[in-house]
């Protein structure tokens, strides 16, 4: 359900260039020195007005660089985005706002406690910038229960980006931490609709049922979609997820092993089975084709007896010469 009270609207600022107010207004506050210096008429009064002034102007001009925004707000009212590199002239008294630049953030020295904090402190944007550039979030390995109740270990990475510089820093608190926690609920969401793999004994009916290990990509596609709809309000974009890591988790992983060589013998077997008993076929067609030799029906089962022994054995079978009588 949206939220009636998200910010969706952006307005787009259109900035005149800063340079020329630059260049401006340090003439003029050095005017105002020389004045002050050569004490000319009025100078005290256009002195102090030049040394309040100036500075403020010297506050309102912007740079912002290339893929980057800055949000404005004006005494607590969102001002606008200002887009687009380049040297920029805004109102002084704006201020820029991105929540992810806490003094939080800022504080955490090392690379752990960074990661303890938040997987992304930040975008990656210089000063109060918001980076519209294609970011990747790589969650931590989680350990979730697929459809069939089996706990597994899953990892993912998001490709995302800000699309809306001001939904992103007014609808939420902090843009990038609230992707991270999104991207971990999806996730969970989506393996609890498949099972790890499907088994022979699992197949009925439904045959294209999806697996998270043989429909990775679909599986994939689908997170997407889901996390696509928690993140709008947000302004993101998820460009794409995949699964960086699948494996069951620890403390069955032995069993399902087991299990898997278990399902792959059997198949094997079955292969061979077929196998032989489409030889000693062609066996017998062969002796009765050809006259080669005469047998009954208790003589022939045991020459397929003794064929099957041979071709499905495990081991090498040892030949044993018989130089009487067959019969």
């Amino acid at each position: 359900m949206d939220n009636p009270n998200a910010f969706t609207e952006e307005k787009i600022l259109h900035a005149p260039n800063g340079m020329l107010m630059l260049i401006l207004n340090t003439a003029v506050l050095v005017a105002c020195v020389i004045a002050l210096i050569m004490e000319l008429p009025g100078a005290p009064l256009y002195g102090t007005l030049g040394f309040v002034v100036c500075p403020l102007l010297y506050a309102g001009l912007k740079v912002v660089k290339p893929n980057e925004a800055l949000v404005l707000t004006l005494f607590g009212k969102y001002y606008g985005t200002l887009m687009g590199a380049g040297f920029f002239l805004v109102n002084p008294f704006c201020t820029a706002v991105n929540p992810t630049k806490t003094a939080a953030a800022k504080d955490a020295q090392s690379e752990k406690q960074r990661t303890d904090l938040n997987k992304s402190a930040t975008d990656g944007a210089s000063g109060k910038a918001v980076s519209l550039k294609v970011l990747t979030l790589n969650n931590d390995r989680q350990k979730v229960n697929d459809k069939l109740g089996n706990p597994i270990e899953i990892g993912v990475v998001v490709i995302w980006r800000v699309v809306n510089a001001a939904q992103a820093v007014f609808n939420v608190d902090n843009y990038v931490e609230f992707l991270s926690i999104q991207a971990d609920s999806s996730l969970r969401n989506i393996c609890r609709l498949y099972p790890y793999d499907i088994w022979n004994e699992d197949v009925d009916e439904g045959a294209d049922e999806m697996s998270l290990r043989g429909s990775s990509q679909e599986v994939a596609v689908k997170l997407r979609d889901e996390l696509q709809s928690k993140v709008r309000d947000a302004g993101l974009e998820i460009v794409e997820t995949r699964i960086t890591h699948l494996a069951y988790a620890p403390e069955i992983a032995a069993a399902m092993l087991q299990r898997q060589q278990a399902s792959a013998i059997i198949d094997a077997r079955k292969l061979i089975v077929e196998g032989a008993v489409g030889m000693v076929e062609m066996a017998l067609r062969k002796l009765s084709e050809n006259d080669i030799v005469e047998l009954d029906d208790e003589r022939k089962a045991q020459m397929v007896s003794n064929l099957l022994v041979v071709l499905c054995g495990n081991k090498e079978a040892q030949p044993v010469v018989n130089s009487g009588s067959i019969y």
